[in-house]
C-alpha cells in the first residue's frame, strides 16, 4: 500500500471483491457484477473535523475495519495500479463485526 494520508474526514477504502458464487454454488461469470463493491477494508483514515465549536471530532472507524459504504459516495483513485476508494465518514454505513 503507497503511503497516503486522507485530509479530516475522509478515509480510503480497499474495495473488497463481491462474491463470485452463489450460496447453491453456481459459479457467477464477471459480467454479471460490473457494478462497485459495498464493502471494503479502511487502510487510511484523517485526523476527524473541525466541530461548530472549534473542537476537532475524530473519525469513528480505523485502520483495518471493514465497512459497508453507500455505493456512489467514495472517489475513486488508482495507485501503484491497485483501486482504492476516498470516502468521507458520512459516506461510510457500517462496520462490519
Amino acid at each position: 500500500m503507497p503511503k497516503i494520508r486522507p485530509l479530516a474526514d475522509r478515509v480510503v477504502i480497499e474495495p473488497l471483491k463481491a462474491e463470485e458464487k452463489t450460496k447453491s454454488g453456481i459459479i457467477l461469470p464477471s459480467s454479471v457484477n460490473q457494478e462497485r463493491p459495498e464493502q471494503g477494508k479502511v487502510v487510511s483514515v484523517g485526523v476527524g473535523k473541525m466541530g461548530k465549536d472549534g473542537k476537532l471530532i475524530p473519525v469513528s472507524v480505523k485502520k483495518g475495519d471493514v465497512v459497508i459504504f453507500s455505493k456512489y459516495g467514495p472517489n475513486e483513485i488508482k495507485l501503484d495500479g491497485k483501486e482504492y476508494l476516498i470516502a468521507r465518514e458520512e459516506d461510510i454505513l457500517a462496520i462490519l463485526e
